[in-house]
């Protein structure tokens, strides 16, 4: 058992200062330790305290009760990051530019508790197999870990030969993967565009997932010219396309702000220490053009290749991209908030709330209530990651990770 006590909560709405009982893997109860009566439904000052006296007395006769005093915290959803190469990207450059596998302690420095791992522009030397074996192993080793068929390519690769029986009949398996509008593109037709996503589609439908379409998207001049298409043609609901990275050109990001006015989600890529450009100036522009900002979320691309090319196709560059980039984005955001005119909550849902409503995982992810999963991180008052806790478990605390991967060396 675990319990928080006298944390300032939000969830990601701000819920004033509260104690969070976890039992298992599930929180249990959000009770206002104040007495002004800020807070969830169910606050009382007086059950809060006999909560905290109770748990004690627990602990002292010999239960397995882990006591977090949360005075200066703050709690917030953990960071759910819908865009990771968890089994590692890049290899553009040739085999040695493959990118590793993501380390547990990586994800969790980060604060990322639910991870959605895919495949990139090489799906020949990795494949969908291999992706779902480690997305088993992390939530194995104790966060919570999906995947996508598919990759850049088409037809996708797929671990049943079927997009529609991969995501149908493999748990872990929320939508599919492909890419768009670039030079590594396998430049699909609309209506083969239209064809993949009628059966994800239909395989979300019959399998309760939100069955999605993850869509790359490169600086190529089509831009989202077919997606518009597609949705024109048919009766496709607009938020089962996601795509992602669409800061990366004028047009595109154009492209996306029309798009997110018709409903749809789209995914802003964290920038990494490599680039000094970050998402202010990207969230001062959809506030400006009127951008429902729950249709936003904020992912890393971790381990994935960041590259740049010359006007004939020729590599000049190329590098990793980290997940600590997620919690850099948020911290710096966080920072500004005052510039940007959002809350806390506003923008802490960017990177909790919105995603896990994108992959059809809230509120059992992204949310810190009653029945929801006790996936958490708390900030001191810099806004330094001070502990993450996975599915009830205790993962970092005062700034140090408890919890490595099975093969990481304890001594890093």
């Amino acid at each position: 058992m675990l319990f928080i006590k006298n944390v300032e909560l939000y969830d990601p709405e701000y819920k004033g200062r509260c104690h969070v009982l976890c039992a298992g893997e599930r929180i249990e109860a959000v009770i206002s330790s104040e007495a002004s009566g800020k807070g969830p439904e169910e606050s009382d000052p007086d059950r809060a305290l006999k909560a905290e006296a109770a748990f004690s007395e627990l602990k002292a006769l010999g239960a397995e009760v882990e006591i977090i005093d949360g005075e200066g915290l703050m709690l917030f959803p953990g960071i759910v990051d819908g865009h990771v190469h968890i089994t590692g990207g890049g290899g553009e450059g040739g085999f040695k530019t493959r990118a590793p596998e993501i380390l547990l302690s990586d994800l969790i420095g980060a604060g990322v508790t639910t991870v959605l791992g895919l495949l990139g522009t090489d799906d020949m030397t990795r494949n969908t197999e291999a992706l779902l074996a480690k997305a088993k192993a992390l939530t194995e080793e104790g966060i919570t870990a999906y995947a996508l068929t598919g990759a850049y390519g088409y037809p996708p690769v797929t671990l049943t030969d079927s997009v529609k029986k991969d995501v149908t009949f493999v748990s872990e398996i929320l939508g599919l993967k492909l890419a768009l509008s670039d030079h590594r593109a396998p430049n699909v037709t609309e209506d083969e565009l239209i064809r993949l996503a009628s059966d994800v589609r239909t395989a979300g439908m019959i399998s309760g997932k939100g069955g999605f379409l993850v869509l790359h998207m490169g600086d190529g001049r089509e831009g989202l010219s077919k997606v518009f298409e597609a949705l024109s043609r048919t009766e496709i609901p607009v938020k089962l396309f996601h795509p992602t990275h669409v800061t990366r050109k004028e047009s595109l990001f154009e492209d996306a702000i029309k798009f997110a006015k018709m409903g749809g989600y789209i995914d802003l890529t964290a920038f990494d220490s490599h680039n000094s450009k970050k998402l202010i100036p990207f969230i001062k522009r959809l506030l400006s053009e009127g951008v429902d900002l729950s249709l936003v979320t904020v992912s890393s691309d971790a381990q994935g290749s960041y590259s740049e090319y010359d006007e004939d196709g020729r590599l000049l560059k190329i590098g990793i991209s980290s997940i600590g980039s997620i919690y850099d984005e948020f911290v710096c955001l966080l920072r500004e908030q005052a510039s940007l005119g959002l809350s806390y909550s506003e923008i802490a849902s960017l990177f909790t709330e919105n995603p896990a409503k994108a992959l059809g995982l809230y509120p059992e992810k992204g949310a810190v209530r009653e029945g929801s999963d006790a996936d958490m991180i708390l900030l001191d008052s810099r806004l330094k990651l001070s502990c993450v806790i996975a599915k009830g478990r205790v993962m970092m605390r005062d700034g140090k990770v408890l919890v490595r991967g099975t093969y990481e060396d304890s001594r890093a």
